[in-house]
């Protein structure tokens, strides 16, 4: 079992150097919103992923799937199928004070060693106007004293309409 921490933000302007970094393509359908209930090809990689309740904190279990396994069950998607392009941007310098970091080693090296990112995830027709930066955190203290990057425009974290699960339910025109 694994604890997800994350915040979410929608975004000013993208960054001028985007196609610089490195990105995963991704294809996801949703077999069930509530809990939620999803099967992802990331790149060449396929896993069903369990969801389970709480917006910013919440559990997270990963199973690894086959490429038929995921055609398969793809096709038994309710809604929308959410397509994107995942950015991972470095982590804002100014994320934390020193002090925090100071006081917090491990964040520090977790920082130091790239393993937290800004996951800017840029969305496929249908949903081609929507841009959402993600951050997950080791803790939920290290997600409350996260200052966001000065490109990021408004924290949507409690915003249940900016989730995955909600587009995939929307009636398209």
């Amino acid at each position: 079992m694994g604890i997800e921490i994350e915040k979410k933000y929608t975004i000013k302007v993208l960054p001028e150097d985007l196609l610089s970094f490195p990105f995963h393509e991704i294809e996801q359908g949703y077999l069930n919103t509530d809990p939620a209930i999803r099967v992802r090809k990331e790149d060449a990689a396929y896993y069903m992923t369990y969801k389970g309740q709480g917006v910013m904190k919440h559990t997270e279990y990963n199973l690894p799937l086959d490429e038929i396994s995921y055609r398969h069950l793809l096709k038994k998607a309710d809604g929308n199928i959410i397509r994107k392009k995942r950015y991972l941007i470095p982590l804002n310098a100014d994320a934390y004070t020193a002090q925090y970091l100071q006081n917090n080693p491990l964040l520090a090296e977790k920082i130091r060693n790239r393993e937290m990112v800004i996951e800017l995830d840029v969305f496929q027709d249908p949903f081609e106007q929507i841009v959402i930066a993600e951050v997950e955190f080791p803790t939920e203290e290290a997600a409350v004293q996260y200052q966001p990057a000065d490109w990021f425009l408004k924290d949507v974290t409690l915003n249940r309409t900016y989730s995955n699960s909600y587009l995939s339910s929307l009636k398209q025109k």
